[in-house]
């Protein structure tokens, strides 16, 4: 047998041993991952509605605070006064607040001296009023107006989509998770109110 021939077998028998192992890898499928395997994808974040594209000083120590964190959630906005004969419905709502909290519903406070001025000069104050009388433990933003030409921008915006402003202390405004207007309630609706509470579960369960 010549030597170009010996080379030649030689060759094919590893050719044909490469094609025989590429099989067995085939035939095992999945048993091996690869490197080109697609990787778990996280969860995508509900998108930031317009309305909470905003950011607003945390009553406590004015940190800048966006409401896009809460973006996918039902949310009460109230704007809140600390000497107004409603004041006491910090309990209420801090009760609705820690009742629905685990199902999505996050009660914000926008303290203002808009009404009959009957709110604390200072953020220290208020944030000190809140929590040692009536144990706020809902997310509280710094005092601003809500009402008029100079209302946040939160405010001006949930009285254009509600088509109502804020006619006194404690005035609720319900969003849907997708940062839709449901409703405004007057200061007159407590946090326990019949209406609000169905509202607020309806909301819960979309």
């Amino acid at each position: 047998m010549t030597t170009k021939r010996v080379h030649f077998l030689t060759w094919a028998v590893a050719v044909i041993g490469l094609g025989a192992s590429a099989l067995v890898q085939a035939a095992a499928g999945d048993a091996t991952p690869t490197a080109n395997a697609a990787a778990p994808t996280a969860p995508v974040a509900a998108a930031c509605p317009g309305l909470l594209n905003k950011t607003f000083p945390r009553l406590q120590d004015e940190k800048p605070q966006s409401l896009c964190q809460y973006s996918g959630k039902v949310l009460l906005v109230v704007n809140t006064a600390s000497y107004c004969g409603f004041t006491g419905q910090y309990k209420g709502l801090e009760a609705l607040h820690a009742k629905y909290k685990d199902r999505g519903l996050v009660v914000l406070g926008f303290p203002s001296g808009d009404f009959g001025e009957q709110e604390k000069a200072t953020n220290k104050e208020i944030a000190e009023f809140c929590a040692n009388t009536y144990s706020v433990k809902f997310p509280m933003f710094a005092k601003s107006h809500v009402a008029g030409a100079e209302a946040n921008p939160l405010f001006a915006e949930l009285t254009k989509a509600s088509g109502t402003r804020p006619k006194w202390n404690f005035y609720k405004y319900l969003v849907a998770r997708d940062g839709r207007v449901i409703d405004a309630y007057s200061s007159m609706t407590t946090p326990d109110d019949r209406d609000l509470v169905r509202d607020v579960e309806k909301a819960l369960a979309q």
